[in-house]
């Protein structure tokens, strides 16, 4: 387990980010006509697991961490209830997500120690592994960790991510360590070290410019050329939540985005979309956007409690109007697979999960 020093020193200004102009002028210049319709989207089936609502960071944008003392810590029958449900509806991913250090919070500590667990990831380690027993694969969002925490939750996860969220210094992120652009570009480099494929993004409407959307979709396309790890870039917008008075970008400006982000990454890397949060899906998809995230027919969208996820018909109905066609995946993409990527235990179990497609 890493030090807390190790953990305050997981991201150094060695991280940072200095972007050629000429590429950011280039991807600045793309615009949603000058890219091509996706022949293929594609979204995943899943099952949503808050394992605990704590989380170091207080961001205002942000609906889904408590404050101490209001935080919870899933059960473990709570979790094996949710998956056993969630592989009976047919889910194949498993969301386990929670908030950077969950343990920092006393309450939450203490439920741990009950449950004979030194922090939150060591919990995490043993709820991946019955998801993987009950049939589900498991895809963590935990936040910002250490490359031996990534190497260590590889070996039970088939791929994981953290949201880079922005390159630039926003207001929005002012007092939270964790959210320094050069920790989580660290540590988004770190699962690619660790060989595990990953899924990041950035927020759109945080206080950032176009040229910072750019400037932070350059830096995943040069991390991605490093290590070959990320399979899709979420573009998200923020929306109104009762912490935020930031507004919800308009559609023009999520579209543009999109193209941007289409223009700037490799062709095997997805441009993905939350089909709950954004608007006008169609037309997202016709900018760029291949993939329209998970969903889920059991569980709500903790991050975003406010917006209920779409049915598979309405993003068959996306597809269709946007002239695509619309295909399930599991949470790790083929050539993760075929290339030998995963642990032998995750590679069995995605085997199994691939018979059901």
């Amino acid at each position: 387990m890493a030090s807390s020093d190790d953990r305050e020193t997981a991201g150094s200004n060695s991280e940072a980010y200095e972007p050629d102009p000429e590429d950011v002028d280039a991807v600045l210049d793309v615009t949603p006509h000058d890219i091509d319709t996706p022949e293929e989207v594609t979204f995943a089936r899943n099952v949503f697991l808050p394992l605990s609502t704590a989380c170091v960071n207080s961001c205002d944008y942000c609906a889904f961490y408590d404050e101490p003392g209001d935080a919870t810590l899933m059960t473990p029958e709570e979790v094996r209830d949710t998956l056993e449900r969630g592989a009976r509806a047919g889910c194949t991913e498993a969301l386990f997500s929670f908030g950077t250090r969950a343990e920092t919070y006393p309450g939450i500590r203490d439920q741990l120690d009950a449950l004979g667990y030194d922090d939150t990831l060591d919990y995490l380690y043993d709820c991946c592994v019955e998801a993987l027993d009950i049939g589900i694969l498991p895809h963590t969002n935990a936040g910002v960790m250490t490359r031996d925490e990534l190497e260590r939750l590889g070996d039970v996860n088939p791929s994981m991510g953290l949201m880079l969220e922005t390159t630039a210094t926003v207001k929005a992120h002012d007092g939270y360590a964790t959210k320094k652009p050069e920790r989580r570009l660290r540590a988004i480099r770190d699962a690619g070290r660790a060989d595990v494929p990953y899924t990041t993004g950035i927020l759109v409407g945080i206080g950032e410019t176009p040229r910072d959307r750019a400037e932070s979709l350059l830096a995943i396309r040069d991390v991605h050329r490093e290590h070959g790890h990320i399979q899709e870039v979420i573009v998200q917008n923020v929306v109104p939540n009762e912490r935020s008075d930031f507004a919800r970008p308009s559609n023009e400006t999520v579209r543009e985005t999109v193209a941007m982000a289409r223009a700037a990454l490799p062709d095997e890397v997805e441009v993905q979309v939350p089909p709950n949060l954004s608007r006008d899906l169609p037309s997202l998809v016709r900018s760029g956007a291949g993939d329209l995230g998970g969903v889920s027919p059991l569980t709500d969208d903790h991050i975003n409690p406010d917006y209920d996820w779409p049915a598979v018909d309405r993003l068959r109905a996306v597809a269709d109007e946007a002239g695509a066609e619309l295909s399930e995946r599991l949470p790790v993409y083929p050539r993760y697979v075929d290339n030998g990527w995963l642990s032998t235990r995750v590679e069995e179990a995605v085997d199994e999960a691939r018979k059901e497609f």
